[in-house]
């Protein structure tokens, strides 16, 4: 055995016992927070006990990786074993989307919400085929500088630049509002403070040790982040089905949770509160029609109203009721007319509820049709997004050799597996214990966790007696799916302590991807802008600086972008993989496999795929014609999350007719791609960074 293969067996070894002993370690920490909940210790306190812990854990791991070597910082000094770097990567890939967003679209959903588990999963079978071991054996530290080698010239490194910072930057916001939402309910802090002190925590493990210390910070986390997960679902799967393992037989709660939404559907209860919504859209559509004069009638008769109870001598009450109606009425048409669009939307409410276990649910064929086309979108768009984000891709950089690049996909995929293996059934047991715990429950006595989770943001949680009767119906509830996974032991009645291990998982889950997403915006402009592009000669001491502060600069721009907050966490996600599938997967792909794609044809190839993916993001998400861009209808009926399947065809096309319009690429290039395309396994040849 050679000495650098004894050192490398000897280096993985010791990294075995220290995370071993880690692992003990922070199932030893619940263990007391568990005994401390049980003498009395306060739910704020075990919240800040897992928040500061954590975090502070996370920090102590990256002061000690504090580096300014090029090559720690930008690869961890390609000497991650491929067991620790599938680690690192899950918790890199198990952003706030999959760990709280997953089971909630799953929740809300039901068998539709399977796409994304498709797409994501598939999408490294795409990585491990077509990418990770090429781009390995390409060397040096990311996508734009393969791009710019492949293609040559600093005008396809731009366009790869800003397509990094693009997609990097939507994904970022979203694992930021994840830390957001976590830190404001379990520390009773403001949602803006939240947003802080969780990025603190992420500026010192990817400031003071880039790759390096991302790297060894994030199998810390994921180690966490799949304890929470797997712990109320053990749980739960001891209460419902008898077994520590419900991943294989929640089967019969499916079934009872199909026999209830049937009860709920033909509720006479239910149907009148849907019939309210039904009766509220209808009259927002026929008083759009004519809106100044719907708006005369309805500022007539809540006047009227409030005359003839104040006549009649009524209870205060149902003055005080019929003086805010007086003071809510909209000021102008205009307001009338905000108000009038708002409640079309109830329409959705009106229906019953989606059946979890029905494919394509809808109320004709047509319907169907249009929910198979999202679905087969959604998957199109998570697969190729899988096989083209900067800061996936960029940790096959970091295995010692092509084969270990290969195996790290493989425990990539494991790791990940575990928890989409789990989601489906979280999201099953948790509505399962909603539609008996809280469904029939008097308004007089809601549960604790409604009220906080309402605090935080009603948008998650908004529970309004509808129909006046005192008792809770299901078409009374409005919940956001970013909510499911974190409430879910409330929900479930579990302890506390059970509540703040979910919530460190999730916590670890928004850090280690946002860790990863800065990292990649903070090389993209410091390694591929100033040192490739501005200067070449800057000392390896100045690279990394400027690295270090772009990274804060990224950061707290990207927290101001989130206190708006833009959208959900799964469709910020969706976003950012459509973008990366339109923007990267063409040019990476064809750069490798095809040896005519040209400059010309990467760059218009890029420009074209990318611009038509944010055009229909722009015209078609609510967000942004809520702020006055133009809207436009859905091309085929596909969701803006799945704006990829435009962009990735487009960019794909172009490369190709460009590339056959153009002249070929120089013998150089072409030989290049001859030395990418076949990855000697048992070797290391990368391409110098001097080339």
């Amino acid at each position: 055995m050679s000495s650098q293969a004894f050192s490398h067996s000897a280096f993985k070894s010791q990294l075995k016992k220290y995370y071993g002993f880690y692992t003990g370690g922070f199932i030893g920490f619940v263990i007391l927070l568990a005994i401390a909940e049980q003498l009395g210790m306060s739910r704020q306190w075990i919240g800040y006990w897992f928040l500061f812990a954590t975090i502070g854990l996370y920090a102590g791991i990256g002061v000690m990786s504090r580096t300014a070597d090029v090559a720690e910082y930008y690869v961890a000094g390609r000497r991650v074993p491929a067991f620790f770097n599938g680690m690192a990567t899950g918790a890199d890939w198990m952003s706030a989307a999959s760990f709280i967003g997953m089971a909630g679209t799953l929740f809300l959903q039901g068998y539709d919400g399977l796409a994304w588990v498709m797409g994501w999963t598939g999408g490294y079978c795409l990585v491990a085929l077509f990418l990770a071991p090429y781009l390995r054996k390409f060397g040096q530290f990311t996508i734009p500088d393969f791009l710019a080698e492949r293609y040559g010239g600093n005008i396809v490194r731009t366009i790869g630049i800003i397509a990094a910072i693009t997609c990097s930057f939507v994904y970022v916001v979203a694992q930021i509002y994840g830390v957001g939402l976590i830190t404001s309910r379990f520390t009773g802090l403001a949602f803006e403070i939240g947003v802080f002190v969780g990025l603190a925590g992420i500026l010192v493990c990817s400031m003071l040790g880039g790759m390096k210390a991302v790297t060894w910070t994030q199998v810390a986390q994921y180690i966490i982040l799949i304890i929470a997960y797997l712990t109320p679902v053990v749980w739960l799967g001891m209460k419902h089905t008898g077994i520590p393992i419900p991943q294989v037989a929640y089967g019969y709660t499916l079934q009872k949770v199909g026999d209830l939404e049937k009860k709920i559907t033909a509720d006479p209860k239910e149907i009148e509160v849907r019939k309210i919504f039904a009766d509220r859209a209808a009259a927002g559509r026929a008083a759009l029609a004519a809106p100044d004069k719907a708006y005369a009638e309805g500022k007539t008769k809540v006047e009227q109203n409030l005359a003839s109870v104040k006549t009649a001598n009524a209870p205060a009450d149902k003055i005080a009721d019929a003086e805010k109606a007086v003071a809510a009425y909209p000021a102008n048409v205009k307001a009338a007319e905000v108000q009038w669009k708002r409640e079309t939307g109830l329409a959705a409410r009106a229906a019953p509820p989606r059946p979890h276990a029905e494919a394509f649910a809808g109320k004709d064929e047509k319907a169907r049709d249009l929910a198979r086309l999202n679905f087969i979108g959604i998957v199109f768009c998570m697969m190729f997004g899988t096989a083209a984000l900067p800061h996936i891709l960029m940790r096959y950089y970091t295995t010692p050799s092509v084969q270990q690049a290969r195996v790290s996909v493989f425990w990539s995929l494991f790791f990940i597996f575990l928890l989409y293996f789990t989601a489906p059934t979280l999201a099953v047991l948790a509505k399962f214990d909603m539609f008996t715990n809280l469904v029939g429950s008097q308004f007089a006595s809601l549960p604790a966790w409604a009220a906080a989770w309402a605090k935080v943001d009603p948008g998650l949680l908004n529970i309004t007696d509808i129909n006046k009767d005192g008792i809770v119906q299901w078409a009374e509830v409005v919940i956001g799916g970013d909510l499911i996974v974190l409430a879910t032991p409330e929900i479930a009645g579990l302890p506390y302590v059970v509540s703040g291990l979910v919530a460190a998982g999730g916590l670890a889950a928004a850090l280690s991807t946002a860790d990863g997403l800065l990292l990649t915006i903070a090389n993209a402009l410091s390694h591929d802008l100033y040192y490739k592009m501005i200067d070449p000669h800057a000392s390896t001491t100045k690279r990394v600086t400027i690295s270090k502060v772009l990274l804060v600069v990224v950061a707290v721009t990207a927290a101001y972008v989130t206190s708006f907050k833009p959208g959900d966490i799964l469709f910020l996600v969706g976003a950012a993989f459509s973008l990366a599938a339109s923007a990267f997967f063409p040019p990476l792909v064809l750069g490798v496999f095809w040896k005519r794609a040209n400059k010309w044809g990467a760059i218009v190839g890029m420009v074209a795929g990318l611009a038509i993916c944010i055009y229909y993001m722009l015209r078609t998400y609510p967000f942004f014609t809520n702020m006055g861009v133009p809207k436009m209808d859905l091309w085929f009926g596909l969701n803006p999350v799945s704006a990829g399947v435009f962009g990735l065809p487009v960019g794909l096309l172009t490369i190709i007719i460009v590339s056959y319009l153009t002249s070929p690429p120089s013998k150089e290039v072409q030989e290049l791609v001859e030395h990418v395309r076949y990855p000697n396994l048992t070797g290391d040849t990368v391409v110098s960074e001097a080339r």
